[in-house]
């Protein structure tokens, strides 16, 4: 079991195929995605990666996180996130992932947090078909409807699909296929919509219910560490 990796969605194109045909793709960029720690069976009682992505100032960072990133000798990182994996397939504190982690035509679980709605009513939150326009329904054309039941039992279930918060929730869309990957500018191209606004952090991982294909980087595509580790010395010197 491989590791997933962080990336940020810039936003959504197109693209054509071989053959011309239009493809609708998702933009997702590593924005700098490291590996911030290590999870071990002995210290820790499961074995995964803690991964972080996109630049954070050191100002906006508590003292602790600071402590936390100067000790994998990373920079601020403004998302964090553990991904579980096997114990062959660590990878070393401070590597950086590029692009090609992932491969042109491989299915891939990607979640995020969906854009949020604010305060909706039934028809647009749970797809009611609402209520008859004319024959003396007035008013409550987009009502939701009765929510309880007579003397017995007299009370509404929980969990009763009733209007409310919609949206803001975090989703996982499976089984979404790669496009294509830019390794120089650090570009995920998804074939299709991913969950999350615009400039939002979301994970991909290989598909749970998809073999992966057998060429796939193990246990990842990653930059050389010392490089990674020269480049934040350089930039704490400066």
């Amino acid at each position: 079991m491989r590791t997933g990796v962080i990336a940020k969605k810039l936003g959504m194109t197109r693209l054509f195929d071989e053959t011309g045909t239009h493809v609708p793709v998702t933009v997702l960029s590593l924005e700098g995605c490291q590996v911030t720690a290590q999870r071990t069976k002995d210290k820790d009682g499961y074995v995964a990666l803690q991964l972080g992505a996109g630049a954070k100032k050191a100002k906006n960072t508590s003292k602790a996180e600071r402590g936390h990133f100067a000790k994998a000798l990373v920079e601020p990182k403004r998302h964090v996130a553990e991904f579980r994996v096997s114990e062959e397939n660590l990878i070393a504190v401070g590597a950086e992932f590029t692009a090609d982690h992932f491969l042109p035509g491989q299915k891939v679980d990607v979640a995020g947090v969906t854009v949020g709605k604010g305060f909706a009513g039934a028809m647009k939150r749970w797809n009611f078909g609402g209520m008859r326009a004319t024959h003396g329904v007035s008013v409550s054309h987009r009502a939701h409807g009765s929510t309880g039941q007579r003397q017995d039992p007299g009370k509404v279930f929980k969990g009763k699909k009733m209007a409310g918060h919609m949206g803001q929730d975090l989703v996982t869309t499976l089984n979404l296929t790669v496009f294509r990957v830019d390794v120089e500018r650090g570009l995920i191209l998804i074939k299709g919509a991913v969950p999350g606004t615009e400039g939002t952090f979301v994970k991909i991982r290989d598909a749970i219910k998809m073999a992966a294909p057998a060429d796939v980087p193990t246990p990842g595509a990653i930059k050389s560490v010392g490089a990674a580790r020269e480049t934040s010395n350089e930039d704490d010197a400066q």
